[in-house]
């Protein structure tokens, strides 16, 4: 017997579990660590590409 709202394709389940781990990772505030690094990388590519344009 299946419980109310569930369906027969084990797929859908899946989705709707990836969907609310993923919302719950989206809610998580980005370690300072890694935008430190963003912004560094964000630094090289800049200055790679004032080097590339002369």
């Amino acid at each position: 017997m299946m419980m109310p709202g569930a369906s027969d394709n084990p797929n859908e389940a899946i989705s709707r579990r990836l969907k609310a781990l993923y919302s719950s990772i989206e809610q998580e505030e980005i370690p300072d660590r890694f935008l430190d690094l963003l912004e560094k990388l964000d630094a090289a590519e800049e200055a790679a590409r004032s080097v590339k344009e002369g």
